[in-house]
């Protein structure tokens, strides 16, 4: 494990957008500094991911400094949108939590963004994710928070597992859809230098000088089945999870973590297991 390294960083600064590879990233308490604060909802509020808009793979967001975000995705014209600065929050449901969020101020970016997917959709702010979305208690320790993540501030993956993956899928039923590229898996932190499925025990990590919490492991969803590239479904790798990395009734892939400490990661930090 002492070859184990921080093989790339990557934010989603809209939920079901598509990634933003970074070099390096502030770790805040609730995630990486840019990750998820902004997501879209329906017009009763649910938020809107690739699991029913399979073609948000298409759009991207850049960050811009303060937190605004640059909006471009095919056929529509770049358009920036400004953090919101008004008192004034809507309840945006979650998955299973009602959270407090602000609405983009300037309606523009409401109709860019239902303009692109053909549905009528919003774009919401989280403005102070120390306080909005505690982490699901079952697994949380008092006062950790979460931005708009599936459930917690950051995901791990190694290369190692993803190869032992494809290595799954290449002898399955549906190995024409293989080898699946790391972006189906939408990670946080992409870990190299480790043996396959070696996360699967780990409970408390280093990435260069920040630690770690271990949660639990990542159920994997219909999203994994979306080329990221071109927003086209396939089988797997739920198909091969089904069958190879099924643990109480989930199909798992990656880990959970939540951070411990505070400070910056950077592309080629060395990754220490701690416990």
């Amino acid at each position: 494990m002492g070859n184990a390294r921080l093989q790339s960083i990557h934010v989603h600064p809209v939920k079901a957008f598509r990634s933003l590879p970074l070099r390096e990233a502030v770790v805040e308490p609730w995630g990486l500094a840019g990750d998820r604060r902004w997501m879209l909802i329906d017009d009763g509020g649910k938020v809107v991911t690739q699991r029913q808009q399979p073609r948000l793979a298409l759009a991207a967001a850049e960050l811009l400094p303060g937190g605004g975000i640059r909006l471009s995705a095919p056929g529509r014209e770049p358009l920036t949108v400004p953090v919101p600065h008004s008192a004034s929050t809507v309840v945006a449901q979650l998955f299973r939590d009602k959270v407090e969020a602000l609405p983009a101020q300037d309606e523009t970016a409401h109709a860019w963004c239902s303009a692109f997917l053909g549905a009528d959709v919003r774009l919401v702010y989280l403005d102070d994710p120390a306080t909005r979305r505690p982490v699901d208690p079952e697994y949380a320790l008092p006062g950790e928070t979460v931005t708009f993540a599936d459930g917690f501030p950051l995901l791990l993956v190694t290369t190692a597992s993803l190869d032992a993956l494809n290595s799954l899928i290449a002898r399955g039923e549906h190995a024409e859809e293989g080898p699946l590229p790391m972006n189906r898996f939408r990670p946080n932190l992409v870990v190299s230098g480790t043996d396959a499925w070696a996360e699967d025990g780990w409970s408390r990590i280093t990435v260069g000088e920040v630690a770690f919490r271990v949660a639990k492991p990542c159920g994997r969803c219909v999203v994994t089945t979306t080329d990221q590239g071109t927003a086209g479904r396939g089988r797997e790798p739920l198909h091969s999870l089904g069958r190879h990395r099924r643990v109480n009734g989930k199909l798992v892939f990656g880990q959970n973590l939540v951070p411990v400490g505070h400070g910056t990661v950077r592309v080629g930090d060395p990754v220490r297991i701690v416990e």
